[in-house]
Parts: structure tokens; C-alpha cells; sequence
């Protein structure tokens, strides 16, 4: 099973050499690396949120396995959708999924199942990918797409997630793919993105989940990120670390309706 590129020219650079320019302009070399347990990092195009991501990335060490979370932009598929094997390619490759570790996570959580429907079109899970590659020669992922769940149906994702992590006894990274408030006007969409990121600063995987819901916060990546704050708390995380918060705003100038990017590592 290959899964294709959707968003490659649109997104971000379609041919290989202009992408790695690209990553290049976004990532920022640190020469001390960080364990994590979990990030979040934004999937705008690579123009509006790439250097936020980038600098999540560049201070983190990659793993060998990885799990990606995305939400679900498109409304295709099942709720909770993992796409169980083959690979993933982008103008820098292909990236193998980790097939044992996915069915391990489907045997532990009922609730994921075998689905492409929801990863064909969907651009928040691939953004991630050209990161990855650029900075680690050899990986494998889980790619999991989610739409709008329950908090206990969440609770029960990221439970077995950890369970599943724990099996493997080597690191996992877990990336929670999102964009933070959408559309909104500079100020408000500050206040809204800080109301979130504190939660998540908390370690509060609940707290975040009733806070953006409570507050009409549109972060489309709810459902990863409150699925990695658990996994992350089960599997020992302590603290967590905002790393760069923008807005599209920074980059067009145009604060009437912008949305925002934060990146985090939870360790």
C-alpha cells in the first residue's frame, strides 16, 4: 500500500530540491538534542507555520518509531482511523509504517481501525512527514487520523497508546499534529491560543479538551493533542515546554483574520 503525496506542491514544494531549500529556511540545527515523549507541531503550509515546526524539530532526538496523530480536515473515513501498513511517500521519499507496532495498538484499542479513506486527502498528517526525513535517515510511523471524539473515547486511545509504547520498550515518539485558533483577529486569537497552551503546559489532557471546548477555541487538533497528553502522562511525562507560538499574521501582515501555531515538547 503506497500512499502518495496530496499536498506536495501546494502545502509545501513539490520537487525535491526546492523542498529540502525549504526545510532547510524552517529547521534550526541545535547542537542539544532533547528526549520527548510527545510534540505538538503545526501543518500549515510550510510558508505560514513551517518555521514553528521546524523549530520544534530541531530540538528534539528522533526515535526510530514514531506515531503521527492528525485530525481530520476532510470528513472521510472511520472516527478512528490508522492506515495499518506500506508506505508513505513525499518528493524526499518513502516512509515505511510500522505495521507490528500499529496492529499491537488495534489489538489494545478496539476503537482504531483499519481505514485509508480518512489519510487520502488529508494534509495534516503528511506536512509531518518531509520534517522527519530530512532529519532522520531511517524511521518507521503510525499514521492515525481522528475525528471529533469523546474525551473518555480519547482517554481510552491514549491509554492504550502507552500501553502499547511500553510493549515496545524502546522510545516512541508521539507528534499531535494542529493548528491552534482559526480566524479570528490577532488579539483574540492570542487569548484563545494562550487559554489552550496553558492546559497543555499543565499536562492537563481533560482541562484542555473542556477549555477548548468551552471556549470556543477552534483548534482542529484537539483530538490529537488530548490523546498524546494522555499516552504522555501514562508513559511518565513531567513537564511540558512551549517552544515558539505565531500567528499566520506574522507572516501576511494581515491581523484581521489570522490562525495560530504553537509548538510544544512534552518530556
Amino acid at each position: 500500500m503506497l500512499r502518495q503525496p496530496a499536498v506536495a506542491g501546494s502545502f509545501y514544494p513539490a520537487e525535491r530540491q526546492k523542498l529540502e531549500i525549504e526545510l532547510k529556511r524552517c529547521l534550526a540545527p541545535s547542537p542539544q538534542k532533547k528526549q520527548a515523549i510527545g510534540i505538538v507541531s503545526p501543518h500549515a503550509g510550510y510558508h505560514y507555520s513551517g518555521t514553528v515546526a521546524g523549530q520544534v524539530y530541531s530540538q528534539i532526538e528522533l526515535p526510530q518509531k514514531m506515531i503521527i496523530l492528525s485530525p481530520n480536515h476532510t470528513g472521510y473515513g472511520l472516527p478512528a482511523s490508522i492506515w495499518p501498513e506500506g508506505e508513505w511517500e513525499t518528493p524526499l521519499g518513502k516512509a515505511p509504517v510500522d505495521v507490528s507496532l500499529s496492529l499491537q495498538w488495534m489489538k489494545n484499542c478496539p476503537l482504531l481501525q483499519k481505514d485509508t479513506a480518512a489519510h487520502i486527502a488529508e494534509h495534516s498528517l503528511e506536512v509531518q512527514i518531509p520534517f522527519l526525513q530530512s532529519l532522520k535517515r531511517q524511521f518507521t510511523f503510525v499514521p492515525v487520523t481522528l475525528s471529533h471524539l469523546r474525551y473518555s473515547d480519547c482517554h481510552e486511545i491514549g491509554r492504550a497508546l502507552a500501553q502499547t509504547i511500553q510493549g515496545t520498550g524502546k522510545p516512541v515518539l508521539i507528534i499531535a499534529s494542529s493548528d491552534m485558533n482559526h480566524y479570528e483577529n490577532q488579539e483574540i486569537t492570542h487569548k484563545k491560543d494562550l487559554e489552550a497552551i496553558e492546559k497543555i503546559l499543565a499536562l492537563d489532557p481533560q482541562g484542555l479538551y473542556e477549555t477548548v471546548h468551552k471556549k470556543s477555541i477552534s483548534m482542529c487538533g484537539i483530538i490529537p493533542t488530548t490523546v498524546m497528553l494522555v499516552a504522555a502522562k501514562e508513559l511518565g511525562a513531567r513537564k511540558a515546554e512551549l517552544v515558539q507560538h505565531a500567528t499566520s499574521g506574522d507572516v501576511t501582515h494581515d491581523y484581521k483574520s489570522v490562525v495560530g501555531y504553537a509548538g510544544l515538547i512534552i518530556s
